[in-house]
């Protein structure tokens, strides 16, 4: 369901005598030309209570206002191309490098120059027009049931469309893009029949139909209807929070090749934004030390920034290989990975 919200601007008292405090080396300085900047619009397609704590810090930081819009990304990409330079979109927020492929190749994004944010964001995790930045980093990666699987008899997820997990897979849906950039970057890295082969593989080792979530298909593994999935690290961190006892570990693939495939949530300046600079200026400052903890420890993700370490829970996760490829792959694969997917009839 869409929110509207503001973010009301911090007291214009409290807002100047911050300035007569001397910044740390990554603030945001407050001065009085701030608390004139205009409200920073967002359409956010990251849902409201991991963005609305960023955004309070921030408001309460600089003085500036945030006004934000939350959706799914399909119906904010929409609004955003049908609104044209009407918008009041400053920025955009979404998840997975498929759907900033998307909004890039609409022209919905200006490319920014920020030396803040190169040093931020690994070349492999922004767009090589700088239209969009990484902000957090999730793996996509198998969960596999620790009573019923001994994890030396994993290795890649192109393995797992051996006969010999037939009847023991769940998987989500096809229809979902973080399986789409899955499929994308197997297709770079493996070529078009490899992966096709691969996918019908899968196919043919389900124990039940696809999944319309990560969370049913981890659940699905816990109660024994299969032995393992894959599915993005947060929703197993989420469900492992709450549940602990469950018997569910993560393995990382293709740890003797390529790595584990890795997808972001990112953000660009929209293509017609009334305030640029402050929608720049808010994305540096999430792609910074001080909010990078919160932006990917909220949703129990890896920060993008390498100068910041993951949450505990994360991080006990354990570290991985992962494919560094650009994801750019990934995401310009999106419409042939659609169509390997139908013809190997992943629904």
């Amino acid at each position: 369901m869409k929110l509207i919200k503001t973010i009301a601007v911090t007291a214009v008292a409290a807002a100047l005598a911050a300035c007569s405090k001397a910044p740390e080396s990554n603030d945001v300085a407050v001065t009085p030309e701030t608390l004139d900047i205009k409200p920073i619009q967002v359409y956010s397609s990251r849902k409201e209570h991991l963005i609305k704590p960023l955004f309070d810090r921030y408001t309460e930081k600089t003085g500036v206002p945030i006004t934000y819009i939350t959706d799914k990304e399909a119906p904010l990409i929409a609004r955003l191309q049908a609104e044209g330079e009407a918008t009041p979109a400053d920025m955009f927020i979404t998840v997975d490098v498929g759907n900033l492929w998307l909004a890039a190749s609409k022209d919905l994004f200006r490319s920014i120059d920020s030396d803040s944010l190169k040093q931020s964001v690994p070349a492999s995790m922004r767009d090589e027009q700088n239209r969009w930045f990484g902000l957090s980093k999730r793996a996509r990666t198998i969960v596999y049931n620790t009573d019923m699987v001994d994890p030396a008899t994993l290795s890649t997820y192109e393995s797992l469309a051996d006969s010999k997990y037939q009847g023991k897979l769940c998987l989500r849906t096809s229809k979902k893009v973080y399986n789409q950039s899955l499929v994308g970057s197997m297709i770079a890295a493996d070529g078009v029949e490899a992966t096709e082969a691969t996918v019908k593989g899968w196919v043919n080792n389900l124990a039940v139909p696809p999944f319309s979530n990560d969370t049913k298909a981890l659940e699905a593994v816990a109660s024994g209807v299969c032995d393992m999935t894959i599915v993005n690290t947060y929703y197993f961190g989420r469900l492992i929070a709450d549940k602990p006892e469950l018997p569910l570990a993560i393995f990382w693939p293709n740890q003797d090749d390529r790595g584990v495939h890795v997808n972001l949530s990112g953000a660009g300046v929209t293509k017609y934004a009334k305030n640029p600079e402050g929608a720049q200026a808010l994305i540096e400052w999430l792609a910074s030390p001080e909010a990078q903890v919160d932006f990917a420890g909220l949703n129990k993700e890896y920060p993008v920034n390498p100068q910041v370490k993951p949450v505990d829970l994360v991080a006990s996760w354990g570290e991985f290989k992962e494919d560094d490829a650009n994801l750019l792959s990934a995401g310009a694969n999106q419409v042939e990975s659609v169509q390997l997917m139908d013809r190997a009839q992943y629904k």
